[in-house]
């Protein structure tokens, strides 16, 4: 356990330009508070010691801000920044590297006992006031964007961002360096913005096609003729 506890300093040094000194972090860092509640209360937990683990985790709560179920699964290097907040649930697990920031959660939406919170892979980044709900899974390397609302699995390596949260980056322009926030600061482009210019162009190339239909021979011919039948009705009368 101490072992895990000197590389979750480690990842907060490595991850906020902030962080001064280990000691720094050890003194000042609420999410690393929280982490060494959860890695007591977890450790209970494990034992059968369920109301402990409990106890840790609420004492963990009140001090902190941040509330982490015993009964989750959290890897190695696992770093809360800023942290109040952030819920994480009793059945979610989170592979090693992730990184979480204040008003985050990992939350359930059953009420039966077996797996009902997600699932995060390694190395994925949850933006500020994110909500990730139900057994879904985020692959890994993901970014969920500041105040996204996740709903259903997220692949490898995309960034995901509105509500509900829909893929804005595809792996394939994922860049390999941290992002602050699960949000890129540069240009990212907007889904819903895209899917409107989708129709815009669908529209126009059907007005296209409108117009040259209206003025092809067979068109014109039977507008001719209409014309002429309406001539021969008015002579008759």
């Amino acid at each position: 356990m101490f072992k895990k506890l000197g590389e979750d300093i480690d990842a907060i040094m490595a991850r906020d330009p902030a962080a001064k000194s280990r000691l720094e972090v050890m003194l000042c860092y609420p999410g690393f508070h929280a982490l060494l509640f959860y890695r007591l209360g977890n450790a209970a937990w494990r034992r059968g010691w369920k109301l402990l683990g409990r106890f840790l985790s609420h004492l963990g709560r009140v001090l902190t801000g941040i509330e982490i179920h015993p009964g989750a699964t959290i890897g190695r290097r696992f770093f809360v920044d800023h942290g109040m907040g952030v819920v994480i649930g009793e059945t979610a697990e989170v592979g090693d590297d992730v990184t979480l920031y204040q008003g985050v959660t990992l939350g359930g939406t059953s009420l039966h006992q077996g797996k009902r919170h997600p699932t995060l892979g390694d190395g994925v980044i949850v933006g500020s006031g994110a909500q990730v709900l139900g057994p879904l899974n985020v692959g890994k390397g993901a970014r969920v964007g500041a105040n996204a609302v996740v709903l259903k699995d997220v692949p490898e390596g995309v960034t995901v961002v509105g509500i509900p949260a829909q893929v804005a980056i595809s792996r394939s322009k994922q860049e390999d360096a941290f992002c602050a926030y699960g949000t890129p600061a540069g240009d990212m482009p907007d889904p819903v913005a895209r899917a409107l210019d989708g129709l815009l162009q669908e529209v126009t190339a059907l007005k296209a096609r409108v117009v040259e239909l209206e003025g092809s021979p067979p068109a014109m011919a039977k507008q001719a003729s209409n014309g002429r039948g309406h001539a021969a009705s008015r002579d008759g009368n």
